[in-house]
């Protein structure tokens, strides 16, 4: 009998995503981005070149300041806009942060490194071409690790290493601003900005991996400081290059690629991938061949679109620029920018789920949000936390402290999700204004201290959460006076909780009745737990609302229903 044939056997994509969207239809269901990941019979090869301002006051070569918010050509200096004579002057303090860069991605300095000059004619680029470095980077050999917290795609496991070719210094050119018609103004403010190209290996295979390491790099390039800003503020592009090969070849070379560039959000990296992935599939089993070319993409699309063909090292003529001496690296100032280099979000992140008690999905959202300024707040208040019952607790003798991960979840989980609801419609009509957070991480809406006492309070179960609620809201909305202490005495809201044998009380009063529900704790496979809350519910009906701990009433009513089986 004879080996079927691979190829034949392999649905065609056009086929698949036809059958797919027609059983989508009937049954009212819509593909997921987790079933994108792959396509039967095909291999995606993805690498990434993501550009990012540096966090420098003056430009690449020349004095002049690096400014995005000022005035339209305020800030441009005789070689920003190639006036002749004007001679490029390197800057040396916009090497520190593209050091630390380096550095984070665990890169090989180069002692000696040269800048070369990219040509092509575009409106942006006053003089025609651009200074980078090409052919000799200030570094290469980094890495980077992806593992299942940072949102890779499930086809990867538990994690995988993306290559790190090289990163190399290079200028921005200047902002275009379209008009009505056609018409198009400059702004030459950007125009030399120094930048930071990473360059990738082609070492990622699914789109979402992909997004995810994008993803990771704003992370680490915001705990280093030495991005201006992020993606959703034009301060970090990503171009992706992706090329498509048959399973059966993954011994031979890499299919033609294309490059899709200036993505802008996470969500556009994996989007466009996947679009393009798609195409180059759809044009390849139909007997068409794939053109080296860029492509474009916009937020919303479904399909990439051609920009121009491809190209090359030899389309940009690159030379070593003249005019340019080498930049000389010291080994001493290395190390000392090594030692000096911030914490990494991968060693951070193993704190707050191992000795904080967070989830890793929350312990990931405190450093991502608010370009890590909320993870600074969240240390702050918890410290306050932390004095308030250690300085509380000490002179009482044997009395057992609270465990310090209970108070921790609990401050991640209020400035995570209830700071975040503040924000948003729930929290009414006035509630319309961002999060706001200083340098030092305070939030100028919702004071630490302030903040801080609430939930110490709420810990120590002295007011509810639903008073804590409300002392939150009143707390963003400027409506305290004299602050949250004085608001809890003067409104009499401290929580006056009923007592051991009252809690048993109502749990006997609860269960009456309940026969029923009762016989599926005695003899249960798996926990009914929401038999249970069930219970717990008829409890705080039955109680004084106001007077009842949820958590204790739950652990009473288990108490309860478990005695059943051991009766």
């Amino acid at each position: 009998m004879s080996a079927p044939n691979l190829k034949e056997s392999v649905v065609p994509l056009r086929k698949q995503l036809k059958e797919e969207a027609k059983f989508a239809k009937k049954h009212g269901t819509k593909k997921s981005k987790n079933d994108c990941q792959t396509v039967d019979g095909w291999e995606l090869t993805v690498g990434i070149e993501i550009h990012a301002q540096l966090n420098s006051a003056r430009k690449l070569f020349s004095p002049a300041t690096t400014s995005f918010n000022d005035e339209p050509n305020s800030h441009v200096a005789l070689f920003d806009l190639s006036m002749p004579g004007s001679q490029p002057l390197f800057q040396k303090e916009s090497l520190i942060p593209a050091l630390r860069t380096a550095l984070a991605l665990n890169c090989d300095i180069q002692s000696v490194s040269r800048f070369d000059r990219k040509h092509y004619f575009w409106w942006d680029q006053p003089s025609g071409y651009q200074i980078t470095q090409f052919y000799e980077p200030f570094a290469t050999n980094g890495r980077l690790t992806l593992s299942v917290r940072d949102g890779i795609a499930a086809e990867d496991g538990e994690g995988v290493v993306v290559r790190i070719k090289q990163v190399q210094l290079e200028q921005d050119t200047a902002k275009t601003l379209a008009q009505t018609g056609n018409l198009h103004w400059l702004d030459f403010n950007r125009v030399g900005v120094p930048l930071v190209e990473i360059i990738t290996e082609p070492d990622i295979h699914h789109p979402r991996t992909a997004a995810a390491f994008v993803r990771k790099i704003q992370l680490l390039l915001n705990n280093v400081d030495t991005c201006v800003s992020g993606m959703e503020s034009g301060g970090l592009r990503a171009d992706v290059n992706v090329s498509v090969r048959r399973t059966d070849e993954q011994f031979g070379t890499l299919g033609t690629r294309t490059e899709i560039k200036n993505l802008s959000t996470i969500k556009a990296v994996e989007d466009a991938i996947i679009a393009e992935r798609d195409r180059q599939i759809r044009e390849l089993e139909t007997g068409g061949i794939i053109a080296g070319e860029t492509r474009g993409w916009s937020l919303g699309s479904k399909e990439t679109r051609r920009l121009r063909g491809k190209e090359g090292e030899v389309d940009y003529r690159y030379m070593p620029d003249p005019d340019i001496a080498p930049l000389v690296i010291g080994q001493d100032f290395v190390n000392h920018l090594r030692s000096s280099l911030a914490i990494s979000p991968d060693t951070e992140l193993d704190t707050l789920i191992d000795e904080y008690g967070l989830t890793p999905k929350d312990a990931l959202s405190l450093i991502i949000l608010d370009d890590g300024a909320r993870v600074q707040y969240f240390y702050k208040v918890l410290d306050r936390i932390d004095n308030k019952i250690q300085a509380e607790d000490a002179g009482q003798g044997d009395l057992k402290l609270p465990d310090f991960k209970s108070y921790a979840t609990l401050a991640a989980n209020w400035i995570i999700h209830e700071l975040g609801r503040l924000t948003t419609y729930k929290a009414g009509p006035l509630a319309a204004a961002e999060l706001s957070f200083t340098d030092d991480g305070e939030c100028t809406q919702v004071p630490g201290p302030e903040l801080s006492q609430l939930l110490y309070r709420l810990s120590r179960k002295q007011i509810t959460g639903k008073v804590a609620k409300e002392l939150l809201l009143s707390l963003y909305l400027d409506e305290l006076q004299g602050g949250v202490e004085e608001a809890i005495e003067a409104n009499g809201l401290w929580f006056n909780e009923i007592s051991d044998a009252e809690y048993r009380d109502l749990a006997e009063e609860a269960v009456e009745g309940e026969q029923k529900v009762l016989q599926e704790f005695v003899n249960y496979k798996k926990f009914p737990q929401g038999k249970l809350m069930y219970l717990v519910g008829k409890m705080m009906r039955l109680g004084p609302a106001e007077r009842i701990d949820p958590v204790t009433a739950e652990l009473v009513m288990r108490e309860r229903v478990e005695a059943l089986q051991q009766g």
